[in-house]
């Protein structure tokens, strides 16, 4: 009897446990494998793990509220560098592969990300903001520059005035990497165009090109034997993982479909690993793709809620027509404040953005642009019940949709009498919908006017 008590609380004590971890979690970003390929680090919701290749419990190298992501690991396999934003910008620290107090290497207020280590007691980093006269190019953050500085600290020094990203170098110091021709997001998909990005090596000073794909080719990593090297490249229409020779004898080796294969990195054994689809995968060349399993058992340090007080962010904002309210939007949602009292309404909470936004000339509606289903359409709040005259203080809300045209319609603006909204239909057509029937009729066609970006039209 005593032994089936005793297995019953061993039971539950597992399932209380299990229920406490977290099993495969999603969204484990910037994994990387360890040069002896028995280790991953990674990171996940802003602080550093490591976890066997094998998979299992993930290991917390970092706690700190700050956020912290981009590990690299160290020739010999011993240490992480990381970048960190817990003194403000985005830093680079160093900290052993089994924990510990992190020590920080650089101390500039630009961002800082760690690229690789160049040996042991050196890492190459990014920089944005530290200008040097031997560039044609300002430093920036679309055109970063490659800084060094020792694991002792120090002052860091130019490595390289030519922006180079995901660097890898073999024993030899040949030096892979992907160049920046223009600003791009870096996690684009499906990215056609002049400025995508192409693997360059530089041998002996000299640099050449070695991938011309039209479309994207990015985060080289040399093989084992510093010959071949694997990269990430979107020719089958996704992101996914290729071997090639510096001689261009490209071979396709990951077949993922639906979403793109990110943060490649190599072991000394040849061990592949990768993030795909918010979860770490692991390959031998000539085998199938592993996903890791991977369990986090770590307190959480993030908020269900946050409450603030905010006073700067708002980036549009209309002023109700007596005077007592303000309506803005914040974080891609729309909210109205009390000028008189310290009360705020949220109008919209949506994961899509919100943006213009105007009052009706009675102070009843509220119109704004929105992105939802893909398309930026013109939306319009009402209060509801007609004792109530304030949106502060409204009890209940109508939102519809005003435009449904299936082209870009931005800018909204309502006509003095309060019948008709303008707005701008592809940047360049001004149009009118009427606010009851939402018949859409055209103001100006936009045949003489030339936008060349987002925002540079406007109209009174």
């Amino acid at each position: 009897m005593n032994q089936k008590r005793n297995l019953t609380l061993v039971v539950a004590l597992l399932m209380t446990i299990g229920a406490i971890a977290q099993v495969n979690p999603l969204w484990m970003r910037f994994c990387a494998i360890s040069p002896n390929g028995e280790a991953i680090a990674f990171s996940y919701k802003g602080d550093l793990f490591t976890v066997s290749s094998r998979g299992g419990t993930a290991h917390q190298l970092t706690s700190n509220a700050a956020y912290d992501a981009y590990p690299v690991w160290s020739p010999d396999g011993q240490n992480v560098a990381f970048a960190s934003a817990r003194e403000g910008s985005l830093d680079v620290f160093i900290v052993s592969k089994d924990g510990g107090t992190p020590k920080r290497l650089t101390t500039d207020s630009g961002n800082e990300t760690p690229l690789c280590f160049l040996d042991n007691q050196t890492v190459l980093f990014e920089a944005t903001n530290m200008p040097t006269a031997k560039s044609i190019l300002f430093a920036s953050r679309s055109f970063p520059q490659v800084y060094q500085v020792s694991t002792a600290g120090g002052r860091p020094r130019l490595f390289s005035e030519l922006p180079m990203q995901d660097l890898s170098i073999n024993a030899r110091g040949d030096i892979l990497y992907h160049d920046i021709k223009g600003y791009e997001d870096p996690f684009r998909k499906h990215h056609t165009s002049s400025i995508t990005r192409d693997v360059w090596l530089k041998r002996d000073g000299q640099f050449t090109k070695i991938t011309d794909f039209n479309g994207e080719d990015r985060t080289p990593r040399w093989a084992p034997d510093g010959n071949a090297y694997y990269y990430l490249s979107e020719q089958d229409g996704t992101f996914n993982v290729y071997k090639n020779t510096i001689e261009g004898k490209a071979v396709q080796l990951t077949h993922h479909r639906g979403n793109p294969v990110r943060f490649l990195s190599v072991a000394n054994n040849g061990t592949l690993c990768y993030g795909y689809n918010g979860e770490i995968y692991i390959m031998k060349e000539g085998g199938e793709p592993q996903r890791v399993d991977v369990t986090i058992a770590a307190d959480g340090n993030e908020k269900d809620l946050i409450r603030k007080i905010e006073s700067s962010g708002a980036t549009a904002i209309s002023v109700s027509p007596g005077g007592k309210e303000v309506a803005f939007v914040m974080h891609g949602d729309v909210y109205v404040t009390s000028v008189e009292f310290k009360t705020t309404k949220q109008v919209t909470n949506t994961p899509e953005q919100e943006r213009s936004i105007d009052f009706s000339p009675d102070g009843r509606s509220i119109v704004y642009d929105s992105e939802r289903n893909g398309m930026w359409q013109i939306y319009q709040t009402s209060i509801k019940n007609k004792d109530e005259k304030l949106f502060t203080y409204a009890t209940d809300l109508v939102e519809e949709q005003l435009t449904n045209t299936g082209h870009t319609s931005l800018q909204p603006k309502y006509s003095p009498d309060g019948k008709s909204v303008a707005f701008l239909e592809d940047r360049g057509t001004l149009r009118a919908v009427d606010a009851k029937s939402k018949a859409v009729r055209t103001l100006m066609d936009g045949k003489d006017i030339y936008s060349y970006s987002d925002g540079d039209v406007c109209y009174e």
